[in-house]
């Protein structure tokens, strides 16, 4: 899924977490002035150095849901590796947040039909994006801002990090125009998709409910 076909003026922004975590709290903080809830995917070997980072994600009432153990390229292995890869993630997930993941965003958006049949199997939803807000690359706040505003629509998911130079101040102007001045709502992605009675277009990963 790569974004939702909706008529509600509603978007989800997510934050992909591999690599450092020091400006994860100026991030929270920036979700708190606004409101809002959203979604973080993390890795296994990241929660390993940031469990207290984790868990302060979800006190905070934000999504933390599996992003794989190793961060591989999921095409590249068989359905038990693929299980590895997540079930691993989701004991780790349990332990701190106490909740159970549902949501799976495959390292470098990479994907085939095991990968999203075996995460079927596994009671999860295979979870793209729409926008990418290249916050990882970006020379200053004012790129991801015209990136992100420039292409957003309801139902969009945004990428974002979770440790990117700029993406706390971008994050704090996109949620101002989008909020304030756009009049959008801001949901984790459980809340923005589907969960039945739905279909996922195959030309453009758009999800569709059924009528």
């Amino acid at each position: 899924m790569y974004s939702v076909d909706t008529e509600e003026k509603k978007i989800s922004i997510s934050f992909d977490a591999a690599w450092g975590a020091e400006r994860t709290p100026d991030i929270l903080d920036i979700l708190d002035k606004y409101d809002i809830k959203t979604t973080f995917f993390v890795t296994g070997f990241w929660l390993e150095n940031y469990p207290d980072v984790a868990e302060e994600i979800s006190e905070r009432g934000h999504e933390v849901e599996n992003h794989s153990l190793t961060h591989p390229h999921m095409t590249n292995l068989d359905e038990q590796q693929i299980r590895e890869e997540v079930e691993r993630v989701h004991h780790q997930l349990y332990d701190i947040t106490g909740e159970e993941p549902i949501l799976f965003r495959p390292p470098f958006g990479d994907y085939d039909d095991l990968l999203v049949e075996t995460l079927e199997d596994m009671d999860y939803y295979p979870i793209q994006w729409s926008i990418d807000s290249l916050d990882w690359q970006a020379p200053d706040a004012n790129y991801i801002e015209s990136i992100v505003l420039d292409e957003v629509e309801p139902g969009e998911i945004v990428l974002f990090h979770n440790n990117g130079t700029y993406t706390p101040e971008a994050v704090d102007n996109i949620l101002k125009e989008l909020i304030k001045e756009q009049g959008y709502e801001v949901v984790p992605i459980s809340e923005l998709i589907y969960k039945d009675n739905y279909y996922v277009e195959p030309t453009n990963g758009l999800q569709v409910p059924e009528n």
